[in-house]
């Protein structure tokens, strides 16, 4: 196996355990509601406690990342999910079940940092969409795979320590990362910028980069060197654009509906079977679009893929409201889920993390993507946390927030976003601080 499908391999089950992580919760909120007697407000604590410690992790991977490497530093997340995951399925009460979402939350968050930051590294220019597009494309894997994984445990009938099981099947997973961490190269870009250049071209070689000294020179040309920070006076635009679209990402709903999908549906009338089966099909749309978005991604462009999926999401979002309001057209939710669910996968889903990944300089670069990684888990921890609470007064107000603010994000991005489509990464900057944005 060459080393392009070593880092693709791992970068992707990466994000696979964070999808699984992150979404498996939608099949436990009712067995966790009645385990420890939770309120609405309780519940969303609970579901939002492993995204605090998300944001943890994205805020603090940065600095590591930047100084020992996203190689190495995988090797520690790896760990961590192990530990969350036992954590979850062995919890003797709420408190350490909340304590290991946490820390399976900081290897989600660390995760949303360094793994797209390694495929990016590693990438060529013209393939680089792709590649940072399996880890999103393992994420909505592994968010289908909780789905399914939910569903047939819920099928065992294993009473009320059904919901343990259902966190506890992703130690396998996670122990398999850890295995796999230890067969793939540091990063050419980081070991050039560290001044391992002899490393760096010995995997440059192993990637199958024809001119290797022309490689390292143009390395050499975009690079500040290993002290630079990430500042506002030089980085602002990259740094605008990163906290932007990692908002936007978050303020679609896309987390609140997998999250609590299996109360959407039961709010409409489903029973539990019938939602947890209904939650599958969302997360094969969710695959399908993603792998549809990334056979595309490097051919229409980042910008592109992100003003179709707004339109699409503000019809579906703008759908999903009238049903909850009116009580009426129960039959039509799951469609209109599973449009905004397609929408959102051919776009911000497939778009948010290759993004983010490549508009920042390799020396900052670990440090970029943490500042857009925290601010999606921010908002993610925010939104997940009250949305049990506008539910409650009515199921239908969050989608009509949702609607509006994907409209603000197809403005948003049709005037200010730039394409980075085919870019180099070297090349980055100049054309953050020159190019103008245009339709593509």
């Amino acid at each position: 196996m060459n080393t392009l499908l070593k880092g693709i391999l791992v970068g992707g089950l990466a994000g696979l355990l964070f999808g699984f992580d992150t979404a498996v919760i939608a099949g436990t909120t009712q067995g966790l509601s009645a385990a420890f007697d939770l309120a609405p407000a309780a519940l969303g604590m609970t579901v939002s406690s492993a995204l605090w410690g998300t944001l943890l992790g994205a805020l603090f991977a940065g600095r590591p990342g930047d100084r020992f490497g996203a190689r190495d530093c995988l090797r520690a997340i790896a760990l961590l999910y192990v530990v969350s995951a036992l954590g979850c399925w062995l919890a003797p009460n709420l408190a350490v079940l909340v304590g290991a979402r946490v820390l399976g939350g900081i290897a989600i968050g660390a995760s949303s940092v360094l793994a797209p930051i390694y495929l990016a590294e590693i990438a060529p220019a013209n393939r680089r969409g792709m590649m940072v597009g399996a880890f999103q494309f393992n994420i909505v894997l592994g968010i289908l795979l909780a789905y399914l994984s939910n569903y047939l445990v819920g099928m065992l009938a294993l009473g009320a320590d059904e919901w343990r099981w259902k966190f506890g099947v992703a130690a396998l997973p996670s122990l398999l990362l850890f295995a796999l961490v230890f067969i793939i190269p540091n990063s050419p870009r980081w070991l050039a910028l560290k001044g391992r250049r002899a490393e760096a071209a010995a995997v440059l070689r192993q990637i199958g980069v024809a001119d290797v000294e022309e490689e390292l020179r143009q390395y050499a040309q975009g690079q500040r060197g290993g002290g630079a920070r990430l500042s506002w006076a030089r980085h602002r635009k990259p740094m605008l654009l990163a906290v932007t679209i990692a908002a936007f990402n978050q303020l679609s709903g896309i987390n609140a509906i997998l999250y609590y999908s299996n109360d959407i549906f039961a709010a409409a009338g489903f029973g539990k079977m019938s939602a947890d089966l209904q939650s599958v099909m969302i997360g094969a749309t969710n695959l399908v679009f993603t792998l549809l978005a990334l056979t595309v991604i490097d051919r229409v462009g980042r910008r592109t893929l992100l003003l179709i999926g707004s339109i699409g999401m503000v019809a579906a979002l703008s759908a999903t409201a009238a049903i909850q309001l009116s009580g009426s057209g129960r039959d039509l939710l799951l469609w209109a889920l599973i449009l905004f669910i397609a929408s959102f996968a051919f776009s911000q889903g497939a778009v948010v993390w290759v993004y983010i990944s490549e508009i920042f300089p390799t020396e900052v670069r670990a440090r970029g993507q943490s500042l857009g990684a925290s601010t999606h888990w921010l908002m993610d921890a925010i939104i997940a946390g009250v949305f049990p609470l506008m539910a409650a007064g009515s199921s239908g107000l969050p989608f009509v927030f949702f609607a509006v603010a994907m409209v603000l994000q197809f403005v948003v991005v049709a005037r200010y976003f730039t394409e980075t489509r085919g870019v180099k990464l070297e090349d980055m900057a100049g054309v953050m601080a020159n190019a103008p944005a245009k339709v593509a």
